[in-house]
């Protein structure tokens, strides 16, 4: 760590001291006072981090040795760069930092990356440790990932996608989850048992995988990139979120755009069809051709929503804040008529997943809500809801939210 400390910004390393001061944190020489009083004999000298030396305060941060002390340091070196980035200027942002900078500016960024606390097998980036010119990288690495349901209520890792901004592919695998699996989620991530019963690489392992690429100051692509973050156990601060660049015209009556809807406004295809499992390979992918369509194109992030998806989103309600004890199976009786069950993984660990019930019209979406026996309310953007008690075939009882997707006229 002292060598990347070396190159580090003295303002960031006087930070980072006031940080361990303001926490009493302590070396292997003792806190800040106490490392100074073995350090330097003169009674007189200040302690003001401030006023000691770049070298003095390298020597001090490189007695931490935990990894857990260690951890903090880098977490706070990163939430300093971004603080930085965002009092800057934008004259001489390249087109890849514009995107970092819409990404870390989103009212919601603050709060989807919120990853503490982390436990020890956390992969936390470095880059804040060094010279402010790693935030002038653009170089850039698309991820996405599949999830299955754990035994804990916590999700698991079983299969990573990577591209360069070429395109190219440089990580397609399979992962041995270390807890045992209740959910497969087949129908979303098109994986069973057999295929990762052969499956001998870790979280860890691609954390090793990923990591020169981070070091370096890579920028990270991906569509809820947060999600796929929290179950590679990886903080690292430059990010491209294409679910928090781009956005709606009318952002009042539509939610985040979907990762299919911006690929049929921007690219002209779909990249996920109704029934169809994920392929991550293919998700990352088009997470980067979105992100290269505003850097090389100058593609507007503004997207004013067609009819014919204004339509679509009519046609469907959704179904929010599942507890994931409750089995997928048992969804179909909260709605009546016929409709098609469009399975979400969960977006907070142990807690909740979400889905969509997808009609064959708007009327019959409608006429589906109407039908629901539960308490009507509005979401914050306004949007008609009920919260449904569900009795489940356990004998245990739920309370799911039915949301429609659009405002009514």
């Amino acid at each position: 760590m002292k060598l990347k400390l070396a190159t580090a910004e003295k303002q960031v390393l006087e930070e980072l001291v006031k940080l361990l001061q303001s926490r009493d944190l302590r070396g292997e020489n003792g806190n800040w006072k106490e490392f100074l009083h073995a350090y330097d004999k003169n009674a007189e000298s200040p302690n003001d981090p401030s006023k000691r030396s770049h070298e003095e305060l390298v020597e001090f941060l490189t007695t931490f040795k935990k990894k857990e002390d260690l951890q903090v340091l880098k977490c706070h070196a990163n939430h300093l760069l971004i603080e930085k980035l965002k009092q800057e200027s934008q004259d001489e942002d390249t087109p890849e930092q514009r995107l970092v900078r819409l990404t870390v500016e989103h009212p919601n960024y603050a709060l989807d990356y919120s990853f503490q606390p982390y436990s020890e097998d956390w992969f936390v980036s470095d880059i804040g440790m060094k010279m402010s010119k790693v935030m002038q990288s653009t170089n850039m690495v698309a991820v996405d990932c599949e999830m299955v349901l754990c035994e804990d209520g916590t999700e698991g890792l079983v299969r990573v996608g990577a591209v360069d901004r070429d395109l190219k592919v440089i990580l397609d695998e399979f992962v041995k989850p270390d807890k045992p699996v209740v959910d497969y989620r087949t129908d979303i991530t098109g994986i069973t048992a057999e295929d990762i019963e052969n499956a001998t690489l870790s979280v860890t392992d691609i954390q090793e995988t990923l990591q020169p690429f981070l070091s370096t100051g890579t920028i990270l692509v991906g569509h809820s990139l947060n999600r796929d973050l929290e179950v590679l156990k990886i903080d690292h601060p430059k990010v491209i979120d294409t679910a928090l660049v781009f956005k709606y015209s009318n952002t009042r009556k539509l939610r985040r755009p979907s990762l299919n809807n911006l690929c049929k406004s921007i690219l002209g295809y779909e990249v996920r069809k109704t029934g169809v499992p994920h392929d991550c390979v293919h998700d990352a992918e088009a997470a980067m051709k979105l992100a290269l369509a505003v850097v090389e194109k100058r593609v507007d992030t503004t997207i004013k929503p067609s009819k014919e998806m204004l339509e679509v989103e009519k046609a469907k309600l959704f179904l929010h804040k599942i507890p994931n004890n409750v089995p997928s199976e048992e969804l179909d009786q909260v709605l009546s008529g016929k409709f098609t069950l469009d399975v979400k993984q969960a977006k907070t660990q142990g807690r909740y997943y979400c889905a969509f019930a997808v009609f064959s019209s708007s009327e019959d979406a409608d006429q589906a809500f109407e039908n629901v026996d539960g308490i009507q309310m509005t979401d914050s953007l306004g949007l008609p809801q009920k919260v449904v008690i569900v009795k489940l075939s356990s004998g245990s009882s739920a309370s799911i939210y039915v949301r429609k997707m659009v405002q009514d006229e």
